[in-house]
Order: structure tokens, then C-alpha cells, then sequence
């Protein structure tokens, strides 16, 4: 028989515990944001009072961007910092995303799939992301996706501290750059590598932490819940008080 595409998905949304989704199509249809409107009492070419250049949306993602293209640069696409380039990895996979982007998401290190299109999640695992991401009414598009590591270790095993200590300042600026308000923290390496803590993901997973002055949020890594389907109802859940955080935060 063949597989319904719109059924398996809702049937996905059912096991997160997804009872209801947004009505409005129009979201996916965003594009800019729109200027600021000019404050009560006072107009945007008022003659008789000095007023302050407006500066496009566009503008300050490209100049963002622009710092982004200098960080990848700085890397370089043979970084040999560490030992990874000499096992194995095909290319240094640096980041995707908004980089105005009020939400980003840091993974542990690329894999297979990355390693190959280089691009973070975009394996099973990421696809699964992109799922959740559209979940709480955002696009893949609209968020930042990055890692701690930039290179694929051998046979996917955790990053080991001499890796870490060479490719985690180049985290440290895209986080700088960004400014992101909620930085989720995908899985147990992430979260520990984030928090300098050892603390397993299942203590510090559903808590918020203040970082680099963002809110940071971790929760389960997409590869773990497509292991253990029961886990997916609280990453759902820390989903959900994602967005919440934003949705107070841009309240502000």
C-alpha cells in the first residue's frame, strides 16, 4: 500500500502529543519585518527636529551576514586546528540560518549527511528538527543551526576536549554575532559543553539558563528521540516553553 505523505505526518504530530495546528497558513508566507512606526507625537521628517537614520532590516542582516562570512573565513575550508582534519571529515560544516535570527539551535558535531552536503542537520535527525521548528509556527529559514564542533569525528563518537577547545570560540562568536534571544542546546554534549557542567541532559533538560545574554534551553537531540519514541512528549513540551520564551521576549 502506498504511503500517505499527509497522514504520516499528522500521525508524527500525534505521538509529540501535538493536539491542534495553526489555521493560518499566511505565516509561512513572512518576509521582512516591517520599520519601526514613528513614536506618538512625533513624525519621521518632522522639519524642525533632528531625527536619526533608519536603517533597513535588510541592512543589518547583510551587515550580520557579513561577519558571519568573515568567522567561516577565519576557519577556513581546510581548518587544521585539530586532529579532525586528518580523520576522515570531507569538509567543515560552519552554520546555516538567519543570522538576525532570535532563536538558534547548537548540535553536538556534523555527521554523515552533513559531512557530505555541509550543512548542519539535514540527516534523519535534522529533518525531524524541521519538523519540530514548524511545530511552533517557525521556518527552518527563520532560525540559526550551528554546532560546537565544525568537523564530522570518526564514526560520529563525541568530540574529545582538544577538538573542543579549537573549534568552540568559533561557536562563541557566531553566538556574539547572532544575538539570539533563546539558544536551544540539542542534546547532552551541547548542553554540557555550553554549561561547563556534567550534569546528564535529563537534570538539566526543561530549565533555563542565562548565557552570553541569551535565555539557553536545553532538551533532547533529535537523533535521541528517533531512538526513544517516549521521549518525544517532553521534548515536545521543552518545545512548547521555547516558544513561550520567545513569545515573552519579543513581548518586551
Amino acid at each position: 500500500m502506498a504511503q500517505d505523505p499527509l497522514r504520516d505526518h499528522l500521525d508524527y504530530f500525534q505521538e509529540l502529543g501535538v493536539d491542534g495546528v495553526h489555521p493560518d497558513a499566511l505565516w509561512r508566507a513572512r518576509t521582512e519585518a516591517p520599520a519601526p512606526a514613528p513614536r506618538r507625537g512625533e513624525s519621521l521628517d518632522s522639519p524642525d527636529k533632528e531625527t536619526s537614520p533608519i536603517i533597513p532590516v535588510t541592512a543589518v542582516r547583510d551587515a550580520t551576514g557579513d561577519t558571519l562570512a568573515i568567522i567561516k573565513a577565519d576557519i577556513g575550508p581546510d581548518c587544521s586546528r585539530c586532529k579532525l582534519h586528518t580523520l576522515g571529515r570531507k569538509q567543515v560544516v560552519f552554520g546555516v540560518g538567519n543570522p538576525d535570527a532570535d532563536l538558534m539551535f547548537v548540535g553536538e558535531a556534523p555527521g554523515a549527511d552533513e559531512d557530505i552536503q555541509g550543512e548542519p542537520f539535514v540527516g534523519r535527525a535534522g529533518q525531524l528538527l524541521t519538523k519540530i521548528i514548524e511545530a511552533i509556527n517557525l521556518r527552518r529559514e527563520d532560525v540559526y543551526i550551528a554546532n560546537v564542533i565544525k568537523c564530522r569525528p570518526p564514526q560520529n563518537r563525541n568530540p574529545e576536549p582538544d577538538e573542543v577547545a579549537q573549534c568552540e570560540p568559533f561557536l562563541f562568536r557566531q553566538i556574539d554575532v547572532i544575538k539570539p534571544k533563546v539558544i536551544v542546546a540539542l542534546g547532552k554534549f551541547a548542553a554540557q559543553c555550553l554549561l561547563k557542567t556534567t550534569d546528564p541532559i535529563t537534570r538539566i533538560r526543561g530549565r533555563e539558563y542565562r548565557y552570553r545574554d541569551a535565555i539557553l534551553m536545553p532538551t533532547y537531540h533529535p537523533a535521541y528521540l528517533l531512538r526513544n519514541a517516549p521521549a518525544k512528549r517532553e521534548a515536545w513540551r521543552d518545545f512548547l516553553d521555547v516558544k513561550k520564551r520567545l513569545e515573552s521576549t519579543n513581548s518586551v
